[in-house]
């Protein structure tokens, strides 16, 4: 059973205050960087139990009458198709569906910033699709040595030279696709052109981790090193705050390296700096909202061991280096856990030696494992999820679909729709078992089950396909794989 160990909301009360209260801070306006995932916040539900994915969007919901969004996308990644892992989209589409995200909560979205721009063919035509769109696009440029290069940075040869985006609203909400988007020198940009203008505005960042009120080597944190092993961003103590205030704070890397560039460029700007630290910056709540640290402790430890299998699936793919591995191994080590503390995963592996081909165990909310091995009608993907659902359905060892039911769709895949591999995946599973709910009540119990393996545990003996990937994203369960291949084939596909 998982154990709550997040008070959701009482985060989203708290975090909307403090940013009402930031606002306040500088007369009436503020640039928030927004960092993270605002809608599917996935990790943070996945390390704090009861965090909800939409939580972010929800207390942005809260504060939208005073809120504009502005969204950054760097023009290189548009010129390389730069693609979101987690989504499978680039980050040029996923910037649209940010855009229909905000709008789906009543949030306006006034603008679309096109940063690092030096003339990129691909981002001049993706600035013609959102105008046709109805969007309102600017551009920032490259500006040479930044951000050492203070003088020319502030300076109408610098931010000066960037559009200037007219903003109506208190609160100015810069996010982004992704990573290096260039949120934080948009924010900059804007209070260099405001401030011209005689208009007062500040900046603060929102980022949901690391937590700054919680220990160095706090299972959490050490979840989000294992997050960002990619970016190789490092946790550390704040050392700005600890000396302006005696106390010990948690940031990282970037941002504890950055901060005396970005003071001085307050200065230059401002006058003065409003922050005597990167944690001043900083208008996050969740460390206050955590209720049982057991309970966060225990879900950050199973979320860097999925980070490792992660890892050493992408270093078998050819996606990733080594020394992601190598560090998160050494993560392991500092948390205390190892690949042990995972049982779903050693039962998959068993029951692959039993069988001597592909197996996937799921262990469910009680505790009990289940697994599946692959059939001649079904992959193993597809037979374990038949086996958890008659399991929660409390039904015997049935077929829930007949040989009838699969067969015309092998026919259907092998014949005439070009694969090779005539077995069932799971969401072709799950359709041929709607179907059958319509007149077979096992069937029909057996989907209502469905809901019941949202947040259980699932390993794979061998990577999966990309459909089985994506059908087990959308039932909600936290998925692993060993980083073998079924075949030995240099392509794979299905």
């Amino acid at each position: 059973m998982l154990k709550i160990g997040f008070d959701n909301d009482k985060y989203i009360k708290m975090q909307s205050e403090k940013i009402e209260e930031r606002i306040a801070q500088f007369g009436g306006k503020l640039y928030l960087e927004f960092g993270g995932k605002i809608f599917d916040d996935f990790h943070a539900s996945r390390v704090l139990p009861k965090f909800e994915p939409d939580s972010k969007i929800r207390m942005l919901e809260k504060l939208k009458d005073d809120a504009e969004v502005i969204i950054a996308i760097n023009s290189g990644d548009i010129e390389k198709n730069k693609v979101r892992g987690d989504l499978g989209i680039t980050y040029d589409m996923d910037l649209l569906r940010l855009i229909d995200a905000f709008s789906g909560y009543g949030i306006y979205v006034s603008s679309v910033i096109l940063t690092q721009f030096e003339g990129q063919s691909r981002a001049l035509a993706y600035q013609k699709k959102l105008e046709k769109l109805g969007l309102k696009v600017y551009k920032h440029y490259h500006i040479e040595g930044y951000p050492s290069n203070i003088p020319l940075i502030v300076s109408d040869e610098g931010y000066g030279k960037n559009d200037y985006v007219e903003t109506t609203r208190p609160l100015v909400v810069v996010t982004a696709p992704g990573p290096g988007s260039g949120k934080m020198a948009v924010c900059l940009s804007q209070l260099y052109h405001e401030n011209k203008r005689g208009i007062k505005a500040g900046y603060a960042k929102f980022e949901t981790f690391p937590i700054w009120n919680i220990p160095l080597k706090h299972p959490v944190n050490l979840a989000y090193e294992a997050a960002t092993a990619d970016l190789n961003d490092v946790n550390m103590i704040d050392p700005f705050h600890l000396e302006a205030y005696g106390k010990t704070t948690i940031n990282y890397n970037r941002d504890v390296e950055i901060f005396p560039v970005l003071n001085t460029i307050f200065q230059k700007i401002m006058g003065e700096s409003p922050y005597k630290s990167p944690t001043d910056m900083g208008v996050n709540m969740v460390g206050n909202c955590i209720i049982d640290d057991e309970a966060v402790c225990a879900a950050a430890r199973a979320e860097i061991i999925r980070r490792y299998y992660h890892a050493l699936c992408q270093v078998r793919k050819g996606n990733a280096e080594p020394e992601q591995v190598y560090k998160l191994e050494l993560l392991m080590e500092q948390a205390h856990v190892s690949i042990k503390d995972r049982p779903v995963a050693a039962a998959a592996v068993e029951k692959a030696q039993e069988t001597g081909g592909p197996a996937v165990a799921i262990e469910l909310m009680d505790g009990t494992i289940v697994t599946g091995k692959t059939t001649s009608l079904l992959g193993a993907s597809a037979v374990m999820l038949l086996n958890a659902l008659k399991h929660l359905a409390k039904l015997p060892d049935i077929q829930l679909l007949s040989p009838m039911i699969i067969e015309p769709i092998q026919n259907l895949k092998t014949k005439h729709l070009g694969h090779t591999n005539p077995r069932l995946h799971t969401d072709e599973v799950l359709v041929a078992l709607s179907i059958c709910a319509l007149t077979d009540y096992n069937a029909k119990i057996a989907m209502e089950q469905l809901a019941n393996l949202r947040g259980c545990e699932v390993h794979s003996s061998v990577l999966l396909s990309q459909v089985d990937i994506d059908v087990f994203r959308r039932l909600g369960v936290n998925l692993t794989s060993e980083p073998n291949y079924q075949t030995k084939k240099l392509y794979h596909r299905e």
